[in-house]
C-alpha cells in the first residue's frame, strides 16, 4: 500500500500530532548547539501551519541518564524563531496538561510537547499493536485528529510515537519522510555506474550495505575506508599494525574481518580497499604504503592516504551515482581529515550523490561542502534503507 503524504491530507482545522527529529548537541548550559535537524523540519511544519493546521509537535532528546537528556525548552524556542507561525511549549506530553495545550491551539498555531523519552514505555521497542495501548498512545490520541511522522533518522526504531499513533490515527509521512523514502527506497533506479563510498566505524552495518548492494546488482564499485576499510584490509592478508588491530578487537569488530574475507572472495573485483594509510609518527602525519606495512607497534590507521584518494577520486568522478556512508578516518583531527575531505569534496561534484546520515553528514557541514543531491538526516535509517531492509515506522504508515 502507498503511504499518504501531505498531499492526501486535508489539513485547514485539523489537530495533528507531528513526529519529528531534533534530536541535537548541545552546550554545557543546555542550549542547542547546532540547529541542523530542527531546520530539516521547518518546510514540513510551515506547511502544516500556513495550511491552518493545529500541530502537537512530538520528539525527543538524548537517551536516558545521558549528559544530553533533557527537556525541549531550547527546541521550542528556536522553533519559535524559525518559523512564521507561532510556537509554545508544555513540559509534558501525555498528561491532561499537555491535552489541554493541545486543545487550546488555534489554526495556523503549533505547541512542542516534552521529551517523549522522559515517558519510559518510549524508550522500548513494541510491535504496533502493543504500542498503540501505551499509556502515551492511549491518551493523546484522543485530542488529534491525524498523525504525520516527519522523523525519518528514527524510523529505524518501534517506538510508540513512531508506531503507536499512527495505528490508531490516519497516518502520513511528512516532507522529509517523504524524500528520504523517494531518494533512498530508489536508488537501484539511478544511473550507473554507482560507486558506494563506505567507512566509519559502523563495521557490521557497512558489511550488511556491501553485501546488499553487490548482491542486488545495484553497486559497480565499493570503497572502504575507515575503520572498515581497516577491517578489509585484515581480510586481505594485510597487517596494518598492533594499535589497530587491538582498536578493532576492542570494539567488537574482529569477528567481521570473515565476513569482509567472503565478499573479497565473491565479490572481489567490485571491493576496492585501501593502498596506503596516514598514522601519527613524531608528532605528525605520516603515509605508509601497503608494501611498507606493518606500523610499528603503537601507530593506528588513522586515514587514508593520499594515493588512496588519488585511486578512489578517479573511480568517483567516473561514476554517475555516488552513495556516501562513514568517514574516511578522523576527520574531527585537523591532522586526519584529508581523506574524508578531499574524497567528499569529489563526490560533490559527480552526476549524482546522495550522502547517509549520522557522521557523514556532520563531516559534510564540518568542511562546509555543498553540491550534494540528498543528505541524509538519519544514520541507522538510512543503513537500513540502503541494505532493503523495512523501517518499523514506514511499515506503521504503510498499515
Amino acid at each position: 500500500m502507498p503511504i499518504q503524504t501531505l498531499d492526501d491530507l486535508a489539513v485547514q482545522g485539523t489537530t495533528l500530532g507531528v513526529r519529528i527529529d531534533i534530536n541535537s548537541p548541545l552546550t554545557d548550559s543546555g542550549e542547542l548547539a547546532d540547529d541542523a535537524r530542527l531546520q530539516a523540519h521547518v518546510d514540513t511544519l510551515s506547511e502544516l501551519l500556513e495550511r491552518g493546521g493545529r500541530v502537537a509537535v512530538l520528539a525527543h532528546q538524548g537517551r536516558p541518564g545521558g549528559d544530553e537528556f533533557c527537556g525541549l525548552r531550547p527546541h521550542a524556542n528556536r522553533l519559535d524563531e524559525m518559523l512564521s507561525a507561532p510556537v509554545s511549549y508544555c513540559d509534558a506530553t501525555f498528561c491532561e496538561a499537555a491535552r489541554d495545550a493541545v486543545r487550546s491551539l488555534d489554526d495556523g498555531e503549533a505547541v512542542v510537547l516534552e521529551n517523549t523519552r522522559f515517558y519510559s514505555e518510549e524508550y522500548m521497542e513494541f510491535p504496533p499493536e502493543r504500542a498503540a495501548r501505551t499509556h502515551l498512545v492511549e491518551r493523546l490520541s484522543t485530542v488529534l485528529d491525524a498523525y504525520v511522522n516527519d522523523a525519518f533518522a528514527a524510523a529505524h526504531r518501534s517506538q510508540p510515537s513512531l508506531v503507536g499513533l499512527p495505528t490508531r490515527l490516519p497516518g502520513y509521512a511528512g516532507r522529509v519522510m517523504e524524500a528520504e523514502l523517494d531518494v533512498l527506497g530508489g536508488v537501484e533506479d539511478t544511473d550507473a555506474p554507482r560507486a558506494y563510498v563506505l567507512g566509519g566505524a559502523k563495521v557490521s552495518d557497512s558489511i550488511g550495505v556491501a553485501e546488499s548492494v553487490l548482491e542486488r546488482g545495484i553497486a559497480d564499485h565499493v570503497l572502504t575506508t575507515g575503520v572498515v576499510g581497516n577491517v578489509f584490509l585484515f581480510a586481505d592478508g594485510a597487517d596494518i599494525g598492533d594499535a589497530t588491530a587491538d582498536f578493532i578487537h576492542e570494539q567488537g569488530y574482529w569477528e567481521y574481518i570473515d565476513d569482509a574475507a567472503d565478499l573479497l572472495e565473491q565479490y572481489g573485483d567490485s571491493i576496492h580497499l585501501p593502498a596506503d594509510v596516514a598514522v601519527e609518527r613524531d608528532g605528525e602525519r605520516y603515509e605508509l604504503a601497503r608494501e611498507e606495512f606493518p606500523p610499528t607497534d603503537d601507530e593506528a590507521a588513522m586515514d587514508v592516504g593520499s594515493e588512496t584518494v588519488a585511486a578512489y577520486s578517479a573511480v568517483l568522478e567516473d561514476a554517475e551515482t555516488v552513495v556516501l556512508n562513514g568517514p574516511a578516518g578522523v576527520f574531527e583531527e585537523a591532522t586526519f581529515a584529508d581523506g574524508t575531505r578531499e574524497l567528499y569534496a569529489t563526490a560533490a561534484e559527480s552526476a549524482y550523490s546522495i550522502v547517509g546520515g549520522g557522521d557523514t553528514a556532520a563531516a559534510i557541514r564540518k568542511f562546509d561542502l555543498d553540491g550534494f543531491d540528498h543528505v541524509s538526516t538519519g544514520g541507522g535509517a538510512a543503513l537500513r534503507m540502503l541494505t532493503g531492509e523495512s523501517l518499523p515506522a514506514v511499515e506503521a504508515l504503510e498499515q
